[in-house]
């Protein structure tokens, strides 16, 4: 079967495709032809050994795939040959074939075709997760999206809406703006590209709170850090929920502490990769729940760019460089 390879770090144009052995399914596991791959940005992170989670070399990045169970290993009950199901696996997902848990895979509705499917699990699981368990975010409190157009973000837009927030997005063109509103968003920021100076900082600052109704965002997703972190929690409200959701502009922040003093706010983690394993359970409603919202045309991924595993370097650049609007996702023509 082909593979996308990491054989040593380094950017995505040292990835290499290769044909390797074919998986087979040990005790509590289901072999899956993956018919699409979900392109990620943590996908980046982990070809650099830039990743909480550093696997060995060789290995194929890739961390939630979706396809139909080609064979059983002993001991599995909740599947069965031809099943379509969503596989997480944190990484190795950029292939044609992967043999994964029976745990680590939920059945895909009818109404659901593979290749949406293969880019729902990561962005609108860690989206979900922020903004109810984390954030608790109630009706009518008011929601800043930060990196509104990307994968989580856009997630992040649709959810706000359903769990009845207003949604604010801020992005860095026009033309992801307008993606936004078509999934949403009831506002939008163009915020500077680049560095701000500390007079740009003050005017975003002001910008958010004023579209928010002069006291500020009650929730801010932030999944870009860098220099927009600082202006948007100065722009939270009176005890607000800053979420920390990622590091997309590469630097991560020092923010002033005295600023969640002054607002009696919270700056509030999330890692839905360790939620996941943590808290099964809860994970499983929480799936449950986005899986409802799908079937009621609450939420739909948005894929703008499809891409055959050879291209995998071309997609990945796409994801480091800020382009994609939505999801990307490989296909392997099964």
């Amino acid at each position: 079967m082909r593979a996308v390879l990491c054989k040593e770090f380094g950017p995505p144009e040292t990835l290499v495709v290769e044909d390797i052995p074919s998986p087979e399914a040990q005790a509590g596991q289901v072999v899956v032809d993956v018919h699409a791959a979900a392109v990620n940005f943590p996908d980046v992170l982990i070809i650099e050994n830039k990743y909480q989670f550093k696997p060995p070399l060789p290995f194929s990045p890739g961390g939630e795939v979706a396809g139909i169970v080609s064979s059983l290993g002993e001991g599995v009950t909740r599947l069965k040959v031809g099943d379509r199901v969503i596989g997480s696996c944190g990484h190795g997902g950029y292939v044609e074939e992967i043999a994964l848990d029976q745990n680590s895979c939920i059945p895909v509705p009818d109404e659901m075709d593979l290749e949406t499917a293969s880019a729902l699990v990561l962005t609108y699981g860690t989206s979900y997760h922020a903004l109810k368990d984390r954030a608790d975010i109630q009706p009518g409190e008011k929601l800043l999206v930060m990196g509104a157009a990307g994968g989580v973000g856009l997630a992040a837009v649709e959810l706000g809406k359903a769990m009845g927030a207003y949604v604010i997005a801020a992005a860095s063109s026009e033309e992801k703006l307008e993606v936004c509103r078509q999934h949403g968003a009831d506002a939008t920021i163009l915020y500077p590209s680049g560095d701000m100076d500390r007079a740009q900082q003050k005017a975003f600052s002001e910008q958010i709170k004023e579209l928010a109704g002069g006291e500020g965002a009650d929730v801010v997703y932030d999944p870009v850090g860098g220099a927009y972190a600082e202006p948007a929690l100065r722009a939270t409200a009176w005890e607000g929920r800053y979420l920390v959701v990622g590091f997309a502009a590469g630097d991560i922040p020092q923010v002033p502490l005295n600023l969640a003093l002054l607002k009696g706010c919270q700056i509030v983690g999330v890692f839905w990769g360790s939620f996941t394993f943590r808290e099964p359970e809860r994970n499983k409603e929480n799936l449950r729940v986005l899986m409802e919202y799908y079937k009621a045309g609450t939420i739909k991924p948005h894929i703008s760019g499809r891409f055959p595993l050879e291209k995998a370097a071309d997609a990945l650049n796409e994801m480091a460089g800020r382009k994609v609007m939505g999801k990307v996702i490989l296909t392997t023509g099964r």
